[in-house]
């Protein structure tokens, strides 16, 4: 008779949690000439031709109106995503807070300036910005909830959880995780 080995629950090949995409976004408050900078910087950064954002709203303080450029972002996925994050990562020294994350298990942090990302070079034309990331953590099947036909909500014992994201972003990205008990 054979042993028959226990497979822990966390160990089902659905239930395992993987990192979805990374955006990057530069927030720049203005169209023309900054924006254009904070596009070479971001392709610069990751490889990849970054879109534009435009303003949601006229903001009459701010000088801001609906629909002009006021931002830019890309979208990281696969390998690409988990090279950016590990980099990204070590801008802010490998260390997150527990308000970082959010109650789906996603995380975000900000790089005060863009040249602390490890390999990126100073270039005095484009000057120096900051950037939020953003990373998005899910399960095998959430392809469910975003598909065009037969789309359908996901149970709530397979959504990811604050806590289980932490363990994930400490166990694989080596991240420090301060406000939370080991």
């Amino acid at each position: 008779m054979q042993a028959v080995e226990e497979v822990p629950v966390n160990e089902h090949p659905m239930r395992q949690i993987r990192l979805e995409k990374v955006t990057v976004h530069i927030g720049v408050g203005q169209s023309g000439e900054a924006l254009e900078k904070a596009k070479a910087i971001l392709s610069e950064l990751t490889g990849q031709k970054p879109s534009s954002q435009r303003a949601r709203r006229t903001v009459k303080d701010f000088g801001i109106r609906e629909g002009e450029p006021m931002a830019c972002k890309v979208t990281l996925r696969r390998d690409k995503a988990v090279q950016f994050l590990r980099r990204a990562l070590e801008a802010v020294g490998n260390r997150l807070s527990e308000s970082n994350f959010d109650q789906q298990g996603n995380f975000a942090f900000g790089v005060k300036e863009h040249i602390e990302v490890p390999g990126t070079k100073y270039v005095p034309e484009l000057g120096i910005v900051g950037l939020d990331v953003i990373a998005t953590m899910e399960r095998p099947g959430f392809r469910v909830k975003r598909r065009r036909i037969r789309q359908s909500k996901v149970g709530k014992t397979h959504l990811v959880t604050k806590q289980e994201a932490i363990r994930f972003v400490r166990a694989n990205f080596g991240t420090e995780i301060a406000g939370v008990q080991q």
